[in-house]
């Protein structure tokens, strides 16, 4: 077949076993292979792309040093991952990549023995590796655990605490630091592989375990030996911190050299005790636009992956619009992210107002508090972040910013099914968790005029308040320059009818504007979770039958369940169908045909409400009174 006469070695390994059947001199054209397939797959799939074109030297030699899947090998969020897909059986399927059914982007359990952790998420992996670690001691195997992290994922807190946490314990654990943003000179690279290759050779472990055995007996000896041997090798490698946190560090090692990766990781599986292996890669390694322009093939959408029906910007560019438009009104507006400038849409704000725009780096918890000390002091944050990372800082947002009533504006993006990314970037669950707190409003446009329009009524907002909109585009309406703050808590009535009302949340308008055309319902768009439109909600519950609440958002305590707590609390007696996202994880797939599957197109909400009709008709429409 073509691909055994384009990938002649690769072609033939379907598991890790079959690369440890390969001699080591084959490696280099294993890699060359891997790299061109990567290259080749991902074009045609779309996924992450630069991330995973570093990382293939690195992911063959792990997967040729340890014995995986026995040995542990957990992958920091997962964006370098596809290589490791590729060598673990997963060959054949890259052209389903991210699609329904198909293999997912990221690491998942359920789909490969040699995931040994799902991830999406930055910061996990050396937490994980940890507690495999341990839990291979307390049941007495002899077993390496593995965390590969980027210098990115370095950022977040959570690496630190595990850091801390296992060099106290003194675990088993190998972190491989994937450092794929600086480079390296040969001449620097030649010394740090030799010295690398030194300090993870036996003949080193075992003269230095030997000194310390016989300068024990001299204590006065030996706290001097040991003190010499931290700065004079603190003066050779940068790896004081991490020899401070009770980690052994070794490194750096040009990430592209397999041959050294594989020899150094194979000294470095013999050592049982914390140690950190600096490895410098370059994102895009073998393709020449993805080197030059890590950050645009950060991921790669597939051919014809742009829809023709787009009408205008994305909410997410009617955020960045909005933001540097309200920066030049107001000098005390600042901007913040947790890494997630271009996704976010702060590119421009960055540009314009770089006094202004900080990135904390991958910290969420640090953003949400950071942000609520500006408040503290004068400043108005606005804080742009996905639903997905805003989870990680809900403690933040609970303590820091809502029990002290702080003014923190919360622009979500990426609220519900994000489609591709799959459950781990679900934003299916932000108005469950916010609408609990107090003191803070929530608020769900319907289009892109009303994205602008709330992200100002929520700036003027003296108290914490959240837009929460979904990823790509609307139903294309035009946005208005003029800025005019809405009324907190008050809904519209988009369309009236008889004996069925549809209450609609945020992005869900337009489905059920459809079906409430096909069914003759009212369709109220209820703007705002938090507060909400009782007055609203109590007229459409005299005026109809039955009561349709849709949303992006879990049923489980989301907006339809507001709608139900009213009524309940007023004494109001009618059905109410609550459509929303069901109570498991959502997998991968295009946004609109998860949306499809799910129910919540017109034609899924059409069929459920007349599923549910009622027999008799109720009286008359009092609506227009």
């Amino acid at each position: 077949m073509s691909e055994s006469k384009n990938y002649p070695l690769l072609s033939k390994i379907d598991s890790p076993q079959d690369l440890r059947d390969l001699g080591e001199p084959q490696l280099p054209e294993v890699v060359q292979e891997l790299r061109e397939f990567l290259i080749e797959s991902v074009h045609s799939s779309g996924g992450h792309f630069a991330g995973g074109l570093g990382a293939v030297e690195l992911t063959v030699a792990l997967h040729y040093a340890f014995n995986t899947p026995d040995d542990r090998v957990i992958w920091d969020v997962g964006h370098q991952a596809y290589p490791h897909k590729i060598l673990t059986g997963r060959r054949e399927a890259m052209d389903t990549l991210r699609t329904k059914g198909g293999i997912s982007g990221f690491p998942h359990r359920e789909e490969s023995e040699y995931d040994a952790f799902g991830v999406g998420h930055s910061s996990t992996s050396i937490s994980a590796a940890l507690g495999m670690a341990v839990a291979a001691q307390q049941q007495g195997l002899d077993r390496s655990a593995v965390a590969v992290i980027g210098d990115g994922g370095m950022t977040g807190g959570m690496a630190y605490e595990a850091l801390n946490h296992a060099g106290g314990l003194g675990a088993d654990v190998l972190v491989v630091l994937n450092d794929n943003e600086m480079s390296i000179s040969p001449n620097v690279g030649a010394l740090s592989n030799s010295l690398s290759r030194i300090l993870a050779s036996r003949l080193y472990s075992n003269f230095r375990e030997g000194s310390e055995r016989v300068l024990r007996h001299m204590p006065p000896v030996f706290e001097f030996a040991k003190l010499a041997k931290r700065h004079a090798k603190g003066m050779l490698v940068p790896g004081t911190f991490f020899e401070e946190l009770g980690f052994e560090y070794f490194g750096p090692v040009d990430g592209h050299d397999v041959h050294t990766l594989v020899a150094t990781l194979q000294g470095l599986k013999r050592l049982k005790r914390p140690r950190v292996l600096h490895v410098v890669t370059r994102k895009g390694k073998g393709f020449a636009e993805a080197e030059n322009n890590p950050v645009k093939y950060h991921a790669i959408s597939p051919p014809g992956a742009t829809s023709p029906t787009v009408k205008g910007p994305t909410y997410t560019e009617v955020f960045g619009r909005w933001l540097c438009d309200m920066a030049e009104r107001d000098e005390k507006l600042v901007g913040i992210t947790p890494a997630m400038r271009e996704g976010s849409g702060l590119v421009a704000f960055s540009e314009r107002f770089p006094e202004r725009y900080f990135d904390v780096g991958i910290a969420e918890q640090h953003a949400l508090t950071f942000a609520a000390g500006t408040a503290c002091d004068g400043l108005n944050p606005v804080v742009a972040i996905y639903s997905t990372f805003l989870q990680r800082a809900y403690d933040q947002l609970v303590h820091d910013v809502a029990l002290q009533d702080l003014s923190v504006l919360l622009a979500i993006d990426r609220g519900g099914l994000v489609g591709p990314d799959g459950a781990t970037h679900s934003g299916g669950f932000d108005l469950s968790y916010l609408r609990s707190l107090p003191n803070i409003v929530v608020m769900a446009p319907a289009d892109e005029n009303e994205c602008r329009q709330m992200l100002y009524t929520g700036f003027q907002h003296p108290g914490c308040a959240a837009v929460r909109y979904p990823r790509g585009c609307g139903p294309g309406v035009e946005i208005a320059d003029e800025m005019q703050p809405l009324e907190i808590g008050r809904g519209e009535l988009r369309r009236e009818g008889k004996e069925i009302a549809i209450l609609a949340f945020g992005a869900m308008l337009a489905a059920s504007l459809e079906a409430g055309e096909a069914l003759g319902a009212s369709v109220a768009n209820m703007r705002f979770v938090k507060p909400l439109d009782e007055a609203l909600i109590l007229k459409m519950a005299e005026c109809h039958a039955l009561l349709v609440t849709v949303e992006d958002n879990v049923v489980a305590g989301g907006a339809g369940s507001a709608v139900s707590e009213v009524l309940a609390r007023k004494g109001v007696a009618v059905p109410v169908l609550h459509l929303g996202l069901p109570d498991r994880f959502v997998e991968h797939g295009g946004r609109g045909e998860l949306l499809a599957d799910l129910g919540l197109d017109a034609d899924g909400i059409r069929k459920s409400i007349e599923a549910r009709r009622p027999a008799q008709s109720p009286p008359p429409s009092a609506l227009a009174g």
